[in-house]
């Protein structure tokens, strides 16, 4: 029976990093039971990166994933990038034993510019092709301005269709919001995806305590902007079909990812959702 590694997107442990510290951060990732850990928004100094390996050598929590920038996302927006600090990012990689990066978005000065989305998809697949003669595995992760179209193709194929190395790490939230439907959309990468974000899609309640309705404007935004994240089993979302349909595909590493937890703690989200993965069948992939 084929089975996928359930894991963290420590992105939402950010905060806690910076209040405990990466190694009991991920000393608490383990006590709620997950074994693998995607590494993002966390800074890659010399000691974070001696406190992973640290940490997973002793807690037995595998590095799923390293994420790096190919070019900053605005001008001088700071941290390493793949054109700047290549040896540098495929050193952490060997000293975590980790053989998958990922790129979190193209830069935004790049979106809505066909030509320059065009020279930017080409820089990545040479970069797929360096670290490919290091072992390893460079993807692109989506959310939902990739559904932007261009000449009737979506930003997203585009990038597939230009490519031959560089795969996918499909996020299904984010494919939910721009209108398609992950379960199937996830089947149209097949063979190209590895790595595979889970975050429910949840229809928040409004706060109109301070809506005078003369101002339509304010009730519009309010409005328009109630799609939440979500602990998995909390939102709208089919988790068992894409869970299937994504290791149909090929993903290896199903990461559980909240963006924002509205207040919540991210350790007690993290365990919501991983109880919830558990009723669903899927204890034995943490």
């Amino acid at each position: 029976m084929k089975k996928g590694k359930i894991g963290v997107q420590m992105m939402m442990l950010k905060g806690k990093v910076e209040e405990l510290g990466v190694y009991e951060t991920m000393r608490k990732v383990r006590e709620l039971g997950y074994g693998a850990v995607e590494v993002s928004q966390i800074p890659m100094t010399t000691e974070n990166v001696a406190e992973l390996k640290r940490a997973s050598e002793d807690f037995d929590i595998k590095i799923a994933a390293l994420s790096a920038a190919v070019e900053p996302m605005v001008p001088g927006m700071p941290g390493e990038t793949l054109s700047n600090d290549f040896d540098k990012i495929v050193s952490d990689c060997k000293t975590l034993n980790c053989n998958f990066l990922r790129i979190g978005m193209m830069p935004l000065t790049v979106m809505g510019h066909k030509d320059k989305i065009m020279e930017f998809i080409d820089k990545a697949e040479g970069l797929a092709h360096r670290l490919a003669e290091h072992g390893i595995e460079l993807y692109y992760h989506t959310h939902h301005l990739e559904f932007q179209k261009y000449d009737g193709v979506y930003l997203l194929d585009l990038i597939k269709n230009n490519t031959t190395k560089l795969g996918f790490e499909l996020d299904v939230h984010w494919i939910q919001r721009a209108g398609e439907n992950p379960v199937e959309f996830v089947k149209k990468y097949k063979g190209r995806i590895s790595l595979l974000h889970l975050k429910d899609y949840r229809i928040g309640q409004m706060d109109l305590s301070e809506v005078d309705f003369k101002d339509m404007a304010k009730f519009m935004h309010i409005f328009t902007n109630t799609i939440e994240f979500a602990e998995l089993g909390e939102g709208n979302l089919d988790l068992k079909a894409i869970i299937e349909a994504g290791l149909e595909s090929g993903a290896q590493y199903f990461l559980v990812e909240q963006d924002n937890t509205y207040g919540r703690d991210p350790f007690e989200c993290l365990e919501v959702s991983a109880n919830h993965l558990r009723n669903l069948g899927y204890a034995d992939w943490f």
